[in-house]
Formats: structure tokens, sequence, C-alpha cells
């Protein structure tokens, strides 16, 4: 190839990452996950992702929502803070497990008090020690129907394109999807996955099954490959080949790694984008500039700045 077809090449691919970004321009949805802080510190890095991520606009918020009294306080306070300090909605995480229905009740009239309309409706993870529990709800299920049984709230559940860990089969799997489902949650938002295939396969089969969920893919960005490979390892998620070979030898090379991160989580909602995904849930780990830059670069404006 000589220069002026190597020159040529580059035009063309130049259009085509133009043509590609053009396309995807308003018309991706985007929503974030955050957890609550656990110091003062982490408070402070919170609340500046949170406003640095507002002006973008996203369809709703969530804060994740643990195990334990302290953390669950802390969920409640940062979504009370948000309703009152942002135009952003709030949606929390909220779990049963080791929860009585006379405590769920409390939490669910306080969030609609404060004028909560969605909620992520888990199960959470067992007690470590114990496949025992206190709670007077088993599933995400019973969750959701208790939820509905007080308000009208619009819920969201999660899925998993790999199959959940406890799952006994992929089939178990989808049918409790298909519960939770009937049970009157209207939309699913994913574990991160890497592999497009798995989420197409669940998509799919959705739509198959007469599941009429609305599927939201998980996005991931990965700027630290090892505690991903530890996480991965207890989720079950695959972590492709070509993923090990991306982030090799970047152990101490955090701005490539975040380089990277970003490539591949734009190339993941390009690819679902053009089959016919429209809209995507970022987990942040609560930082802002990588998730910032990505939807950025997927069309999304900072709405306040443009209105300047």
């Amino acid at each position: 190839m000589n220069r002026a077809e190597r020159l040529y090449s580059h035009v063309q691919e130049l259009e085509r990452i133009n043509n590609d970004f053009a396309s995807l321009s308003g018309n991706v949805n985007i929503s974030f996950e955050f957890f609550p802080p656990r110091s003062e510190d982490m408070n402070q890095v919170l609340w500046q992702s949170i406003k640095k991520l507002e002006p973008l606009q996203p369809d709703f918020v969530s804060v994740t929502y643990g195990a334990g009294a302290s953390t669950r306080e802390r969920t409640h306070d940062v979504i009370e803070k948000i309703y009152t300090e942002t135009s952003l909605n709030a949606v929390p995480h909220l779990t049963c497990i080791d929860a009585s229905e006379a405590e769920i009740e409390q939490v669910t009239h306080r969030y609609w008090e404060i004028g909560v309309r969605h909620i992520v409706a888990l199960r959470g993870d067992k007690p470590d020690d114990s496949d025992k529990h206190n709670g007077d709800f088993t599933y995400a299920t019973d969750l959701i129907k208790k939820l509905k049984s007080l308000y009208d709230f619009d819920i969201s559940v999660a899925a998993y394109p790999e199959v959940h860990p406890e799952a006994e089969s992929a089939q178990s799997d989808f049918e409790n999807l298909k519960r939770k489902v009937d049970a009157g949650a209207n939309r699913a938002i994913t574990q991160f996955f890497f592999n497009a295939e798995h989420f197409l396969r669940l998509r799919d089969k959705c739509v198959r099954d007469n599941v009429e969920v609305e599927l939201i893919p998980g996005i991931l960005p990965v700027t630290n490959f090892l505690q991903l490979l530890k996480f991965a390892r207890f989720t079950q998620v695959e972590i492709p080949g070509w993923m090990h070979k991306l982030y090799q030898g970047l152990d101490q090379d955090p701005i490539t790694r975040q380089l990277i991160a970003s490539h591949i989580a734009i190339e993941q909602v390009k690819l679902l984008a053009k089959e016919g995904i429209k809209n995507f849930h970022f987990y942040t780990l609560n930082r802002a500039d990588l998730t910032y830059a990505i939807c950025h670069s997927l069309g999304r404006r900072d709405c306040f700045a443009a209105a300047s």
C-alpha cells in the first residue's frame, strides 16, 4: 500500500468513526449507579461525581443498599440529598433478605413521602455464615409484591446475562426473572458483562418467551483489571481473552488503563445500539471523569453549558 492509499484508508476510517458517533448522538439514554460513602473523604468524592454527571441529564441515578443498618441509613441520606439538592431522579436500591415486613414498610413510606417513585428491588446477598436468614422475605419477587401493595412504584430488578451464581441452571434463572416481571417489575438492569452475545441471547429469549420487560445493559468501565478478575470469579462473569491482552503490563499505568476502559465501554454501547438497544446503565464506582468522557463521546452533552 503506497502513501496515497494509506492516507485514503485513514480518511475512510475517520469517516466511519464519525458516522458511528453521529448515529448514536441523541439516541442513547443513560443512567448511573452510585454507592453510599463510608467516610467523609469518600462522601466528598461522591458529591463531586454527582455534580459532574448531573448536567448529562441521565434518566435516573441509583444508589445501592448494603447489608447493615448503618449502610442502609447512608443510602437513605444520599437519596434524600439528591432529591433536595439536584435535578436528578434518585432511585434507591432496596434489599429484603434480612428485613422484616415492618422495616420494609417503614422504608417504603419514607421514600414515597420524599418523592421517590422508582425502586430497584433486590433480594440481597445471603449472610456469609449461613444459608438461613431472619427476614420476612425470601425472594425479590416477595419484595416486589409488597411494594406494589403499598404504592404504584416503577420497579427495576436485576438480570444476569451469564446466569446468577446461585441459580441451578440458566433456565431456572430465566424463570426467576419472569416471576419478577409477572410480580410487577417493568425494567431489568443487568450485571456487567463483556461478551455482548450473552446479553443479546437473554434479550432474544425474553422476546421469544413473551417476557415483556425493558432490559438495560449494565456497563462497567474497567480501570482496575486485577480487581475485576477477583470480582468476576465471584460473579461468574466471563472475561474474554482479548481483555487480558489489552490490560497486560499496565498494572502501573493508570492513564493507559483509563483509555482502554473508555474504548471498551464505547465499543460495547456502539455494538448494542446497532442491535436496537437505547438505554444503558453505567456503574460509576462513584468516579465521574471516565463515565463523563464516555457519555460525552456517545453524544450526551453538558445541558447546563449548552443553555448558558
